[in-house]
């Protein structure tokens, strides 16, 4: 069994990951703020460590002898100032990639996103290129994830890539808490119909190709893009949600160039009036909602033999049973 650090290990993705590693007899460790919400891994014997990615004595005197680092950790958001997303997801991925080096890790697993390939994209591969965006989440992502490539070729330690499409499931506080209670509500509207073709990610999925990605020595220096490899349009993906959830299904609907304008002219009163929270229409939602986003998953599935074993309408039910117990728990 393996000595594995993570970053992240109690947000909604890195719990399922340290959940799955936990359960297979590894032991790891878990670099949280001590503010963190800790909840999610209370019931797991996990070592806790208090910090960030700015304290790199931290770093090295925890990653020690460690044999894996998983890096999941991000500011992972359609909202916020761009130094504040340089500052962690680019500076604080090399903090802990150079720590992770110096300690002699063996494997240096990157938890990064699709959304570098950008919007408006059909079946797109990991040979595809990157596209500029105006978003910083994803451009400090693109940054980060360049500089670990040039950094791999000084260094003996291996890095791979994993490249997560819309990740959804229990524990997700930012999206599917919102998105359930907005359906409940009445509130949810679609772009262009919902028409629009999306990559739905279930978390266990995804753990079990983060899991597989430690191990398998031909993942060295790969980059795997993880989806639930399905062709679902908004509106079919909405829909399963809201009859699971036992509601009335969406209907409304506004063309794509009305909520982008919408997005930018929100985004714009926000930044004047210095608002820190974010508008509830970005350009960022609005591109994600309207355009096609759609991924292979060949590679992942030859090189790691991993399948995405939980099925959409098992993870939807799964979600849902979540959502609800959640709530009852917050009453």
């Amino acid at each position: 069994m393996s000595d594995i650090f993570l970053t992240g290990a109690n947000g909604f993705i890195g719990s399922h990951i340290v959940e799955k590693l936990i359960n297979a007899g590894h032991r790891c460790r878990g670099l949280v703020r001590k503010t963190s919400d800790l909840s999610f891994i209370e019931k797991f014997d996990i070592e806790l460590v208090y910090g960030d990615l700015s304290d790199v004595e931290l770093l090295k005197k925890y990653i020690g002898n460690s044999e894996i680092v998983i890096h999941i950790a991000a500011l992972a958001s359609d909202w916020g100032p761009y130094k504040l997303f340089y500052e962690t997801n680019v500076i604080g991925t090399q903090n802990i990639a150079k720590v992770a080096a110096d300690c002699k890790v063996k494997r240096f697993v990157d938890i990064s996103t699709t959304a570098m390939y950008g919007f408006g994209n059909l079946e797109l591969d990991e040979n595809s290129p990157y596209k500029d965006t105006i978003f910083h989440y994803t451009e400090t992502k693109r940054l980060a994830e360049e500089w670990l490539r040039d950094y791999s070729k000084s260094t003996t330690m291996e890095i791979t890539y994993i490249k997560p499409g819309n990740v959804y499931g229990t524990r997700d506080r930012i999206f599917m808490e919102n998105y359930c209670k907005a359906i409940i509500e009445g509130k949810v509207g679609y772009i262009d119909g919902g028409k629009k073709l999306t990559c739905p990610t279930y978390v266990e999925n995804l753990a079990d190709a983060v899991v597989k990605a430690c191990f398998e020595p031909k993942a060295n220096g790969e980059a795997f893009i993880i989806t639930d490899g399905l062709d679902i349009s908004w509106r079919d993906f909405t829909e399963k949600l809201a009859d699971e959830l036992k509601v009335k299904r969406p209907n409304f609907s506004i063309p794509f160039f009305v909520g982008y304008s919408i997005g930018f002219i929100w985004e714009m009163l926000y930044m004047l009036l210095n608002i820190k929270t974010a508008p509830l229409i970005t350009r960022y939602r609005i591109s994600n909602g309207g355009s096609n986003y759609t991924f292979k998953i060949d590679k992942a599935k030859s090189i790691l033999d991993w399948e995405p074993a939980i099925p959409l309408d098992e993870a939807i039910k799964r979600t849902v049973i979540w959502y609800y117990g959640s709530r009852k728990k917050e009453v």
